[in-house]
């Protein structure tokens, strides 16, 4: 269940950064984090922390809420 969930979280991230027009790289500039990151985390290869989620939506100007649609609850 936590490896899909991730999924659909990396999903969202990737999608709402590219619907905006940004690269990964322009992306971990504004959140302070490395391209690395944010590439592992839009690969579901790492939980980003709840702070780096709330970077990212803020920067995005979407709440985080939208970065968490689809995730279903833990079973």
């Amino acid at each position: 269940m936590r490896d899909e969930r991730l999924k659909i979280l990396a999903k969202n991230i990737k999608a709402e950064r590219v619907r905006k027009g940004l690269s990964q790289t322009e992306l971990a500039f504004e959140v302070g984090v490395s391209f690395n990151t944010i590439c592992q985390v839009e690969q579901s290869r790492q939980m980003p922390s709840a702070m780096i989620v709330f970077d990212i939506a803020r920067f995005l100007g979407i709440s985080m809420d939208e970065l968490f649609k689809n995730v279903p609850d833990k079973e």
